[in-house]
């Protein structure tokens, strides 16, 4: 994963801190000394060292929203951008416990543990599948040679794009998306030291400076020896308890055994070959960030979710498949409002608007009414 973050760090911290976590190796359940300054723990981040690792990880959400199974969610899209909003629905109405591997950049498992049903996304190299127990059903992509192979990458993160999502986020990849999207928008502080999966941690607490987000903080637990994050806890404004929680219940940092990113689908399945498209100079997702009304000063691009605190992403009407808008989730949750539908809760708001965008942020609903005007 690229950590486009890392630019913000002073360029001294980075080498001195990834040294001492690859001499440390290993992890301790006793707490080490505090590092003095929120930049050490925000370098060891950028240079962890977690490589092998599994796990379970468990997700819950706090919005006031009722829990939705997945299959309310509509079709499975091969849009990128509109499977990570399906996602984020799913994120913030179901809570989920899901199991995680990860042998290098190439070796990936995330086992999503639904009731009485599974979704896994798997890659094995150049291999990567997707199964979903309840449709009984597997994509399997071929993945062009020579794709990145960035170092720290969790589970899920090379994930094929024109497979449908698996709705998990590891703390790596939440933490990451967070990372990416502070800077200079955002105060960093440490808070206190604790321990997450029987793990030494620091703890890394962002807020971000500006008025127009819903996000009041947000607190990542750094795995001491590593730089792996352990835990993230998003705090919406006007809350005590976390609006979203997802941290490692257990840890092991040894290698799992080779037979875990063996994929064969099971007897029967339906199996579907998809071909990732060539990708285009220039070419970009489908949702494109756009600056609020009042935009921050430092608003900076990046992963997909990469943006600054108060922007919002649209998705154009021509990109939101059949029967996305008219999903039980939309119907239940979403009211009508003067521009379309609206679908609110404490840390973000989703507007489907008349003409069929799909705008949404972590910012208070006018911002995106504002934004549908344009």
């Amino acid at each position: 994963m690229k950590r486009i973050w890392t630019r913000w760090l002073p360029a001294a911290a980075v080498p001195a801190v990834a040294a001492v976590a690859v001499l440390a190796g290993g992890a301790s359940a006793v707490t080490p000394p505090a590092p003095s300054n929120p930049e050490q723990v925000l370098a060891l981040v950028a240079g962890h060292t977690a490589r092998q690792f599994s796990g379970t990880v468990e997700e819950k959400a706090d919005l006031g929203l009722p829990s939705i199974p997945s299959q309310a969610l509509g079709p499975a899209s091969n849009s990128s951008s509109l499977g990570s909003a399906a996602t984020i629905l799913e994120l913030l109405t179901t809570s989920h416990t899901a199991r995680v591997y990860a042998d290098g950049p190439t070796k990936l498992r995330v086992q999503v543990m639904d009731q009485l049903a599974e979704r896994d996304a798997v890659r094995n190299g150049r291999d990567a599948w997707t199964y979903d127990s309840k449709t009984n059903t597997a994509t399997h992509v071929v993945l062009p040679s020579g794709e990145s192979e960035t170092k720290g990458s969790a589970p899920g993160t090379s994930a094929p794009t024109g497979a449908p999502s698996v709705a998990a986020l590891t703390p790596d990849q939440l933490a990451q998306r967070f990372l990416a999207a502070a800077g200079p928008s955002t105060n960093v502080t440490l808070g206190p030291a604790t321990t997450v999966a029987d793990h030494a941690a620091y703890t890394l607490v962002l807020t971000p400076k500006t008025s127009g987000t819903l996000v009041a903080s947000v607190q990542i637990s750094v795995e001491s020896q590593t730089g792996l994050p352990l835990s993230v806890d998003v705090y919406a404004k006007g809350q005590s308890d976390p609006a979203f929680h997802t941290a490692f219940q257990k840890l092991d940092l040894h290698a799992p055994d080779a037979s875990v990113f063996a994929f064969t689908p099971p007897s029967g399945a339906t199996i579907k070959q998809e071909q990732l498209p060539a990708p285009k100079a220039g070419s970009g997702s489908a949702a494109k960030p756009t600056a609020s009304p009042k935009p921050t000063e430092h608003a900076r691009s990046g992963l997909t979710a990469a943006k600054s605190w108060d922007s919002v992403v649209v998705i154009p009407a021509n990109k939101v498949p059949p029967g996305f808008t008219d999903s039980a989730i939309v119907k239940q949750l979403a009211s009508p409002v003067a521009d379309g539908r609206l679908l609110s809760s404490s840390l973000v708001n989703i507007l489907i608007t008349n003409d069929g965008r799909v705008i949404a942020g972590a910012v208070p609903a006018a911002t995106l009414m504002a934004a549908a005007a344009k």
